[in-house]
């Protein structure tokens, strides 16, 4: 039997307790409301027991797992529950009865990993595999795992409507999407991930709900409010009248997912887009009560671009205790450097050496100097933040497939420097995370998809082509009809990855190097995510950067040279030409490219000098 209360004080949905089964619906206002049984052994229609939260109860005896229902507001046409646990025919279709205490864990302890240990993998189910499906995906956590990820970082997995979409437009917060699997596929996903040693997050999105099959409106009017305006319309609503019960559902499904999947974490998908004036932030909420719901430590990550340190500071600190936040300064920093983007968010960044070592060393770039993009002051000192709570990239989905053709950054820059900053993110001391494929230099993009119903799928691949229209390779209206249509099945299937080509010639190598990377890290905990609250870093040259590792005794520097060439020159008291230190890696070596190309070093006394031909990193550790 499920614990009928969450630790927010409500529970929604669909719970089998004893000999049939416990609803409970969130419906404010509503008059009436029906449920009706359309399949299994309960067929009918049954009507509830009001409380006076603004939800409804029903208890339908001979009703249980994979029975169908409904639910009908004040006589309008019947709707899917707003938390069912699956939608079997789709979010337009009668919602299943789920019991998630079916499910036989083989791993019901697993081991949970260390923050200096933690490095990111975020995945799409849909595009991992070329059957798109949590079960095709758990039969790559092997690979993931031999790579050197401890921490899988699933894409929305919220049923959506289509069968192909990104996630960000679920409508149905608590069902796993058709088109991945049933319920027990996704726990089967994490229960092999646990017993492989890895842990799984969740991104999860609550700012906004998708534009076709959100019912959730529809059965609590009070869901969104006009007070506000985010993106994508009115805001959901946190702080106006009705906000109780929008709270709650919200912390349930959170808790939902953590407590019936038995997820490490979540990713709050961009939270500076919930907006909340309540004493208490809904976030702050959020994360108290999904970690009291746990018996086991529970990350939780922020997505915001605002640069608020207060957003990883405790409660009792006026905090929302956020364990991590995605800090794109360093990709935006990297990717101005090395392949000269400059419009939109770009435009705030030089791409030069010095505001890359400030943001290794700050954690981010921005701490409230003025922001051209936005046209106002963006972000906090962050003096006094563990750097392991930075999550940092060189790509990520935003990144990637927000992008007018889904290009990688490897897709636009020499091969040189994509080793060379790959080694550089490795070797940070932030959390790094690598996007699907990027290991091995995949081929494939990864676009923006969507599978709508006709007419509203075209608005989406109007205003999609319409958005680039300020970029100048896309001001010509021909140019951007050339644009990926995102209702194109053939738009998705490009997206998929190629897994066969990572033995192969180039994507061969770029593994190699990844996997020494990563294992590097494992094996030289001073490699990992630092606790310290400063990262440690310098200027060498124009497109060159110096990383200094030191922890009990154990000293390493990674040279890393973005971008040019010609010699470097790392002034050290320790260097001695008659005990030089050793090189334990450089990315141009015949290992990881075709064309080695090993710069080549000079040591002197308190200095080396290494010769760059081309872009490329090298790591030394002294003895």
């Amino acid at each position: 039997m499920q614990d009928p209360e969450s630790a927010a004080g409500r529970r929604f949905g669909a719970f089998p307790e004893g000999n049939g089964v416990r609803f409970r619906v969130g419906a404010p206002g509503a008059r009436t409301l029906e449920l009706e049984i359309l399949s299994g052994a309960s067929p009918g229609t049954h009507h509830p027991l009001r409380q006076n939260d603004g939800t409804f109860e029903f208890f339908v005896a001979g009703a249980g797992a994979s029975d169908t229902y409904m639910l009908r507001r004040d006589g309008t046409d019947p709707r899917p529950d707003p938390a069912s646990r699956f939608q079997p025919e789709g979010v337009h279709g009668p919602s299943e009865i789920v019991d998630a205490d079916a499910y036989r864990w083989r791993h019901e302890r697993w081991d949970t990993v260390d923050v200096a240990r933690r490095v990111i993998y975020e995945l799409h189910v849909g595009t991992f595999t070329p059957e798109g499906t949590f079960a095709a995906a758990r039969t790559r956590l092997a690979d993931l795992r031999d790579l050197g990820i401890t921490v899988v970082e699933l894409m929305p997995v919220a049923d959506f409507a289509g069968m192909r979409n990104w996630g960000y437009d679920g409508v149905c917060l608590y069902a796993p999407s058709r088109a991945y699997g049933r319920p027990d596929d996704l726990r089967a996903f994490v229960d092999a991930a646990h017993g492989l040693g890895m842990a799984v997050v969740l991104d999860v999105v609550y700012n906004h709900l998708g534009p076709e099959g959100a019912y959730l409106p529809q059965m609590n009017p009070q869901y969104l409010t006009d007070g506000h305006q985010t993106p994508w319309g009115c805001a959901v609503n946190l702080d106006a009248e009705g906000r109780d019960l929008v709270r709650a559902f919200i912390i349930d499904n959170a808790e939902h997912w953590v407590r019936e999947y038995r997820l490490d974490g979540l990713r709050l998908d961009a939270t500076h887009a919930l907006i909340d004036t309540s004493p208490v932030h809904l976030v702050a909420d959020l994360v108290r009560a999904v970690r009291a719901a746990a018996d086991w430590p529970v990350a939780i990550y922020g997505e915001d671009h605002r640069n608020l340190a207060d957003l990883v500071e405790p409660p009792e600190r006026d905090g929302w205790g956020l364990d991590g936040l995605w800090a794109d300064d360093f990709h935006h920093v990297v990717r101005r450097m090395i392949a000269g983007d400059a419009h939109g968010y770009f435009q705030d960044f030089e791409g030069t050496a010095d505001e890359l070592v400030r943001t290794i060393r700050q954690g981010w770039l921005y701490s409230g100097e003025y922001s051209r993009n936005m046209d106002e002051a963006r972000g906090t000192d962050a003096s006094g933040i563990p750097m392991h709570r930075f999550v940092v990239c060189l790509q990520n989905h935003d990144q990637v497939g927000n992008r007018a053709t889904g290009d990688r950054l490897h897709h636009s820059i020499d091969a040189a420097a994509w080793r060379a900053a790959s080694a550089l993110l490795l070797t940070a001391p932030m959390t790094p995370l690598l996007f699907m494929g990027q290991e091995w230099a995949a081929s494939t993009p990864f676009l923006y998809f969507t599978d709508l119903e006709p007419d509203l799928g075209r608005l989406v691949t109007e205003g999609r082509r319409r958005e680039f229209k300020a970029f100048p390779e896309f001001a010509h209206p021909a140019a951007r009809e050339r644009i990926p249509d995102p209702q194109a099945a053939s738009t998705f299937e490009r997206s998929k990855l190629k897994w066969d080509e990572r033995n192969a010639g180039a994507h061969a190598h770029t593994l190699a190097l990844y996997r020494e990377l990563l294992r590097l890290r494992r094996e030289h905990p001073v490699l990992g995510a630092d606790s310290a609250t400063a990262g440690m870093a310098d200027v060498v040259g124009p497109g060159a950067v110096v990383l200094h590792r030191e922890h009990n005794g154990q000293r390493f520097v990674i040279l890393a040279q973005l971008t040019g060439e010609g010699p470097i020159t790392l002034l050290d008291p320790e260097v001695d030409p008659a005990r030089p230190p050793l090189l334990v890696l450089t990315t141009e070596d015949s290992r990881f490219a075709a064309d080695a190309a090993t710069p080549r070093q000079d040591v002197q006394p308190g200095r080396i000098v290494l010769h760059f031909s081309r872009p490329g990193a090298v790591i030394l550790t002294f003895a």
